[in-house]
């Protein structure tokens, strides 16, 4: 199981990036898949999901309405698009799915929001 996480980068408040992450070794589209984030001194928290089929989605109430997932089961990969982006989110941002109890993840992807 593979999971490479990429499009982080240094953007200016209001700004925006697109998060991929990239999977292999696993039935990909079977799999409802996850982003996570971990600022400095907090809790890795959850971001977004997206269903196996991408039909339904979640996301935590600090985002809704800025960021979107989304899910190309031909390219075995899940999106982030992050939109007004804000200094607190700052975080390395993960991609991350459950099989069988156990949970699998990506390196991360640091994202910053500076001016």
């Amino acid at each position: 199981v593979q999971l490479v996480e990429s499009g982080g980068g240094l953007v200016q408040p209001g700004g925006s990036l697109r998060l991929s992450c990239a999977a292999s070794g696993f039935a990909f589209s079977s799999y409802t898949m996850n982003w996570y984030r971990q600022a400095p001194g907090k809790e890795r928290e959850l971001v977004a999901a997206i269903s196996s089929a991408g039909g339904s989605t979640n996301f935590a109430d600090s985002v809704k309405g800025r960021f979107t997932i989304s899910r190309d089961n031909a390219k075995n990969t899940v999106y982030l698009q992050m939109n007004s982006l804000q200094p607190e989110d700052t975080a390395v941002y993960y991609c991350n799915f459950q099989r069988r109890g156990s949970y699998y993840w990506g390196q991360g992807t640091q994202v910053t929001v500076s001016s």
